[in-house]
């Protein structure tokens, strides 16, 4: 029996409608397995015994989140048992990059910033007890600025340096978050979003696993990698909807931080070198 048989018996045992229903392998993350099934659902088996509590604490903040966000996010149920999996059904659309946001018109574009400010506000005003109690966790803690120095300096082409040398000093000038932590998404890029192309709109956003407690700001600079201009209509948006200041600045230098600390992290996977290294070179030519 191949493995994909094998995923379709434990599919089609806890759920016999889908016995001869179509089935693929998803593209997925690095400790989990995901299948999409009958093209309106999708089952996530974790690997390993991480991977399964971090899919029990993801189906629980999602549980805590879904009620008080006006956007579609995933409504995941837990087969508990040997193995232990998750089923939700497909929030419909497509991975949103950049070649697709330059596409869109100006109201689509103002549209999608608007509902995503009106994401992230209400995302950050749900109550942190609460969200303890769902299971979120602080997100993970960046490297400092020397040992970032230290593992991403040597990987990076000379007519990089300066950049990162700045960014990095930059960071280590850099005050605590004004506005303290909060509950966030903290992965708010174009693959975990739901986009339908043909409406120019946002179906919805999955993918909760790294969502949790950190600097309020920090939650901004992840849809950098589909647009600064996105980026820039987020935080007006934010601003009108809670009314607090935004500094664009800091959003700025905590994206530039970020693509160097991947970077750093990554720095014993060379087969990641080269798509981190043309991302720091992306943010560079923003300067």
């Amino acid at each position: 029996m191949s493995e994909l048989d094998s995923y379709r018996a434990i599919i089609a045992h806890a759920a016999p409608d889908l016995a001869d229903a179509r089935i693929r392998p998803l593209p997925g993350g690095w400790h989990s397995k995901a299948f999409e099934v009958d093209g309106r659902l999708v089952f996530k088996f974790p690997q390993g015994e991480q991977a399964e509590s971090a899919l029990r604490r993801e189906a629980s903040i999602l549980a805590a989140v879904r009620p008080h966000v006006t956007m579609t996010v995933p409504n995941l149920r837990l087969h508990e048992g040997t193995p232990l999996f998750s089923e939700h059904r497909i929030v419909p659309g497509e991975h949103l990059e950049t070649v697709h946001y330059e596409a869109l018109s100006e109201p689509a574009r103002q549209a999608l910033g608007t509902n995503l400010a009106r994401f992230y506000a209400e995302l950050h005003a749900l109550d942190r007890a609460t969200m303890a109690t769902a299971g979120a966790r602080p997100i993970e803690h960046w490297l400092d600025a020397d040992t970032i120095a230290a593992k991403a300096l040597p990987l990076l082409p000379r007519d990089l340096h300066v950049f990162a040398e700045d960014t990095l000093a930059g960071w280590r000038a850099l005050p605590p978050d004004p506005h303290g932590e909060t509950y966030g998404f903290f992965d708010g890029h174009g693959w975990n979003m739901a986009f339908d192309h043909v409406a120019g709109h946002l179906n919805g956003i999955y993918d909760f696993a790294d969502s949790g407690f950190g600097p309020l700001h920090q939650d901004f600079i992840y849809s950098n990698f589909i647009s600064p201009d996105l980026t820039a209509r987020i935080a007006d948006g934010y601003e009108r909807i809670t009314g607090r200041t935004l500094n664009r600045a800091r959003i700025h230098l905590l994206t530039g931080v970020h693509r160097l600390w991947e970077l750093a992290a990554l720095a014993e996977a060379p087969e990641h070198h080269a798509t981190m290294i043309d991302s720091i070179a992306a943010w560079a030519r923003r300067q």
